[in-house]
Protein backbone atom coordinates (compact mmCIF):
# COMPACT_ATOMS: atom_id res chain seq x y z
CA UNK A 1 0.00 0.00 0.00
CA UNK A 2 1.42 3.15 -1.05
CA UNK A 3 2.08 5.78 1.23
CA UNK A 4 0.34 9.32 1.66
CA UNK A 5 1.71 12.37 0.85
CA UNK A 6 0.54 16.12 0.86
CA UNK A 7 1.75 18.39 -1.49
CA UNK A 8 1.60 21.98 -0.71
CA UNK A 9 1.95 24.69 -3.15
CA UNK A 10 0.15 27.72 -3.80
CA UNK A 11 1.35 26.96 -8.04
CA UNK A 12 -1.42 24.37 -8.57
CA UNK A 13 0.06 23.42 -12.13
CA UNK A 14 3.29 22.94 -10.23
CA UNK A 15 1.21 20.62 -7.31
CA UNK A 16 -0.58 18.61 -10.02
CA UNK A 17 2.37 17.76 -11.42
CA UNK A 18 4.37 16.84 -8.58
CA UNK A 19 1.18 14.81 -7.46
CA UNK A 20 1.42 12.55 -10.55
CA UNK A 21 4.34 11.79 -10.40
CA UNK A 22 4.07 10.64 -6.92
CA UNK A 23 0.85 8.87 -7.85
CA UNK A 24 2.73 7.31 -10.59
CA UNK A 25 5.21 5.62 -8.06
CA UNK A 26 2.08 4.01 -5.91
CA UNK A 27 1.61 6.63 -3.51
CA UNK A 28 -1.78 8.38 -2.19
CA UNK A 29 -1.38 11.68 -2.67
CA UNK A 30 -3.38 14.84 -1.71
CA UNK A 31 -3.21 18.79 -2.63
CA UNK A 32 -3.43 21.78 -0.99
CA UNK A 33 -2.67 25.23 -1.97
CA UNK A 34 -2.51 27.29 1.11
CA UNK A 35 -0.91 26.89 4.84
CA UNK A 36 -3.85 26.84 6.61
CA UNK A 37 -5.29 24.57 4.71
CA UNK A 38 -1.72 22.62 5.10
CA UNK A 39 -1.87 22.36 8.72
CA UNK A 40 -5.67 21.24 8.49
CA UNK A 41 -4.75 18.43 5.87
CA UNK A 42 -2.23 17.18 8.04
CA UNK A 43 -3.55 17.10 11.76
CA UNK A 44 -6.80 15.19 9.54
CA UNK A 45 -5.09 13.44 7.32
CA UNK A 46 -1.65 12.38 9.01
CA UNK A 47 -0.03 11.75 5.98
CA UNK A 48 3.30 10.11 5.94
CA UNK A 49 5.09 12.85 4.31
CA UNK A 50 4.38 16.44 3.19
CA UNK A 51 6.38 18.07 0.20
CA UNK A 52 5.96 22.33 1.60
CA UNK A 53 6.52 25.24 -0.16
CA UNK A 54 8.24 28.05 1.45
CA UNK A 55 6.04 30.97 0.24
CA UNK A 56 2.27 30.27 0.98
CA UNK A 57 -0.34 32.82 1.13
CA UNK A 58 -1.53 32.96 4.87
CA UNK A 59 0.79 30.68 6.81
CA UNK A 60 4.20 30.69 5.22
CA UNK A 61 5.66 27.09 5.12
CA UNK A 62 8.26 28.01 7.68
CA UNK A 63 5.28 28.58 9.92
CA UNK A 64 3.18 25.67 8.56
CA UNK A 65 6.47 23.24 9.50
CA UNK A 66 6.41 25.18 13.49
CA UNK A 67 2.97 24.12 13.81
CA UNK A 68 3.17 20.50 11.99
CA UNK A 69 5.76 19.89 14.13
CA UNK A 70 4.27 20.32 17.55
CA UNK A 71 2.09 17.11 16.32
CA UNK A 72 3.54 15.20 13.93
CA UNK A 73 6.72 13.79 12.90
CA UNK A 74 5.66 13.01 9.31
CA UNK A 75 9.09 13.50 6.80
CA UNK A 76 8.79 17.20 5.08
CA UNK A 77 10.22 18.17 1.96
CA UNK A 78 10.46 21.85 1.59
CA UNK A 79 10.30 23.36 -1.66
CA UNK A 80 11.88 26.97 -2.08
CA UNK A 81 12.02 29.54 -4.82
CA UNK A 82 14.94 31.32 -3.47
CA UNK A 83 18.65 29.66 -3.17
CA UNK A 84 19.54 31.96 -0.31
CA UNK A 85 21.24 30.13 1.80
CA UNK A 86 19.13 31.75 4.81
CA UNK A 87 16.05 29.94 3.64
CA UNK A 88 17.56 26.38 3.59
CA UNK A 89 18.61 27.07 7.36
CA UNK A 90 15.43 28.47 8.76
CA UNK A 91 13.37 25.56 6.64
CA UNK A 92 15.80 23.08 8.66
CA UNK A 93 15.60 24.74 11.64
CA UNK A 94 11.84 24.29 12.73
CA UNK A 95 12.34 20.26 11.82
CA UNK A 96 12.28 20.29 7.45
CA UNK A 97 14.17 17.04 6.84
CA UNK A 98 14.79 17.88 3.29
CA UNK A 99 14.65 20.21 1.04
CA UNK A 100 15.04 21.29 -3.13
CA UNK A 101 15.44 24.55 -4.81
CA UNK A 102 12.79 25.46 -7.72
CA UNK A 103 12.82 24.61 -10.73
CA UNK A 104 13.27 21.10 -9.55
CA UNK A 105 12.94 17.30 -11.60
CA UNK A 106 9.66 15.87 -10.02
CA UNK A 107 12.03 12.90 -10.56
CA UNK A 108 14.74 13.68 -7.80
CA UNK A 109 11.40 14.55 -5.41
CA UNK A 110 10.31 11.12 -6.35
CA UNK A 111 13.62 9.52 -5.55
CA UNK A 112 14.52 11.56 -2.35
CA UNK A 113 11.33 10.61 -1.02
CA UNK A 114 11.81 6.87 -1.51
CA UNK A 115 15.45 7.55 -0.10
CA UNK A 116 13.21 9.06 3.18
CA UNK A 117 10.42 6.01 3.17
CA UNK A 118 13.47 3.72 3.84
CA UNK A 119 14.85 4.95 6.92
CA UNK A 120 12.98 3.16 10.01
CA UNK A 121 9.88 4.79 10.72
CA UNK A 122 9.70 2.80 14.33
CA UNK A 123 12.47 1.01 16.65
CA UNK A 124 12.69 -2.57 15.84
CA UNK A 125 13.50 -4.79 18.79
CA UNK A 126 16.17 -3.67 20.66
CA UNK A 127 19.71 -5.71 19.51
CA UNK A 128 23.03 -5.39 21.29
CA UNK A 129 23.77 -2.15 19.08
CA UNK A 130 20.56 -0.23 20.36
CA UNK A 131 21.47 -0.41 24.01
CA UNK A 132 21.78 2.89 25.88
CA UNK A 133 25.15 4.96 24.88
CA UNK A 134 26.36 7.59 27.62
CA UNK A 135 28.62 9.91 26.56
CA UNK A 136 29.91 12.35 29.24
CA UNK A 137 26.21 13.80 30.39
CA UNK A 138 24.77 12.91 27.30
CA UNK A 139 22.57 9.62 27.51
CA UNK A 140 20.75 8.20 24.58
CA UNK A 141 18.30 5.42 24.17
CA UNK A 142 18.86 4.58 20.54
CA UNK A 143 15.52 2.16 20.98
CA UNK A 144 13.51 4.12 22.71
CA UNK A 145 14.51 6.93 20.04
CA UNK A 146 15.00 9.27 23.32
CA UNK A 147 17.82 11.29 24.53
CA UNK A 148 19.17 13.00 27.72
CA UNK A 149 21.73 15.50 28.42
CA UNK A 150 22.25 16.29 32.39
CA UNK A 151 19.12 14.28 33.08
CA UNK A 152 16.90 16.27 31.03
CA UNK A 153 15.01 15.34 28.05
CA UNK A 154 16.35 16.57 24.52
CA UNK A 155 13.75 16.86 21.94
CA UNK A 156 15.12 15.83 18.43
CA UNK A 157 13.31 15.69 14.99
CA UNK A 158 13.31 12.25 13.35
CA UNK A 159 16.72 13.64 11.34
CA UNK A 160 18.44 14.77 13.95
CA UNK A 161 18.25 11.85 16.45
CA UNK A 162 18.82 9.38 13.52
CA UNK A 163 22.14 11.60 13.02
CA UNK A 164 23.10 11.35 16.72
CA UNK A 165 22.24 7.66 16.64
CA UNK A 166 24.80 6.71 13.82
CA UNK A 167 27.51 8.93 15.67
CA UNK A 168 27.18 7.40 18.97
CA UNK A 169 27.09 4.06 17.06
CA UNK A 170 30.93 4.48 16.63
CA UNK A 171 32.17 6.73 19.28
CA UNK A 172 36.08 8.18 18.42
CA UNK A 173 35.50 7.54 15.11
CA UNK A 174 35.45 9.90 12.46
CA UNK A 175 32.72 9.66 9.97
CA UNK A 176 32.96 11.56 6.48
CA UNK A 177 29.71 13.88 5.76
CA UNK A 178 28.87 11.52 2.92
CA UNK A 179 28.73 8.02 5.54
CA UNK A 180 26.34 10.56 7.67
CA UNK A 181 24.09 11.08 4.49
CA UNK A 182 23.96 7.01 3.12
CA UNK A 183 23.20 6.21 7.40
CA UNK A 184 20.42 8.73 7.96
CA UNK A 185 18.77 9.39 4.43
CA UNK A 186 19.94 6.77 2.48
CA UNK A 187 22.80 5.47 0.13
CA UNK A 188 21.28 7.07 -3.21
CA UNK A 189 20.42 10.30 -1.50
CA UNK A 190 21.93 12.74 -4.20
CA UNK A 191 22.07 17.15 -3.18
CA UNK A 192 24.56 19.67 -1.49
CA UNK A 193 26.23 17.04 1.51
CA UNK A 194 26.51 20.14 3.36
CA UNK A 195 23.18 19.46 4.43
CA UNK A 196 24.72 17.43 7.27
CA UNK A 197 26.62 20.61 8.21
CA UNK A 198 23.10 22.15 8.76
CA UNK A 199 21.73 19.47 11.00
CA UNK A 200 25.21 19.15 13.03
CA UNK A 201 24.30 23.10 13.81
CA UNK A 202 20.34 22.14 15.27
CA UNK A 203 21.84 18.96 17.32
CA UNK A 204 24.44 20.94 19.05
CA UNK A 205 22.14 23.92 19.84
CA UNK A 206 19.91 21.75 21.20
CA UNK A 207 22.02 19.59 23.19
CA UNK A 208 23.89 22.55 24.34
CA UNK A 209 27.10 21.74 22.39
CA UNK A 210 29.26 24.51 22.02
CA UNK A 211 31.47 24.04 18.73
CA UNK A 212 34.54 26.02 20.14
CA UNK A 213 34.33 24.09 23.34
CA UNK A 214 32.84 20.66 22.18
CA UNK A 215 31.45 18.46 24.86
CA UNK A 216 29.90 15.95 22.80
CA UNK A 217 30.10 16.15 18.62
CA UNK A 218 33.84 17.21 17.51
CA UNK A 219 34.55 18.36 13.79
CA UNK A 220 37.06 16.77 12.06
CA UNK A 221 38.79 19.27 9.83
CA UNK A 222 38.54 18.04 5.99
CA UNK A 223 36.60 15.09 7.09
CA UNK A 224 33.96 15.19 8.76
CA UNK A 225 32.28 14.72 12.46
CA UNK A 226 32.99 12.22 15.46
CA UNK A 227 31.13 12.03 18.56
CA UNK A 228 33.69 12.78 21.43
CA UNK A 229 33.73 11.29 25.01
CA UNK A 230 33.20 14.51 27.12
Amino acid sequence: MGVRVLVVDDERSLAKVVASYLERDGHEVSCVFDGRAAVDAVRRDRPDVVVLDLALPGLDGIEVCRQIRTFTDCYVVMLTARSEEVDKLVGLGVGADDYLTKPFSPRELVARIRAMLRRPRAAPAPSPEQHERTIGALRIDPAGREAWVDGRPVELTRTEFDLLAALSAQPDVALRRRQLIEAVWGADWVGDEHLVDVHIGHLRRKLGDDPAAPRFIRTVRGIGYRMGRG
